[in-house]
């Protein structure tokens, strides 16, 4: 297997076995495109170790209470793509099932919800949710500039 860091990605992932690899695969393992494999291959690990951080960073920038955020972990959409509620009464998506992105969940203290955190080289996403991603609440959603 070719991987672009073992201990960011595949030591992690609960697919290890059926993936042929970051390198290999050409930003798509298991056949689904992944942001740290694309941003790693455009620019190179330093550059993404440094993105993360400037990502983590903004978030910390919004100062949302109760949301601590230390560490961006590559999750697979189908994981975190809840329904959100509309002031029409349907329920919409914002993620693509079939993408890694970065993310992360916070238990919100005192509190039965988790804050989530997702996103890629062009979106970021916070929500908030209860046990298992019941009853969740979009707080953000917003487009931004891939960082370099």
């Amino acid at each position: 297997m070719q991987s672009i860091d073992a201990l960011e990605c595949c030591g992690h992932c609960p697919y290890y076995k059926q993936c042929t690899g970051c390198i290999s695969c050409e930003e798509h393992p298991l056949g689904i495109e992944c942001i740290a494999s694309k941003y790693i291959n455009q620019h190179g690990m330093e550059a993404y170790h440094k993105w993360k951080q400037t990502l983590i960073q903004k978030i910390k920038s919004l100062d949302i209470t109760g949301l601590n955020l230390n560490e961006l972990h590559l999750l697979h959409g189908f994981y975190m793509n809840l329904a959100y509620p509309i002031p029409s009464g349907q329920s919409v998506k914002l993620l693509d099932d079939h993408k890694v992105y970065l993310g992360n969940q916070i238990e919100i203290e005192r509190s039965d919800r988790c804050y989530g955190i997702v996103c890629d080289d062009r979106y970021l996403l916070i929500c908030e949710y209860g046990c298992n991603g019941t009853d969740p609440e979009l707080i953000l959603f917003q487009k931004y500039s891939s960082l370099p």
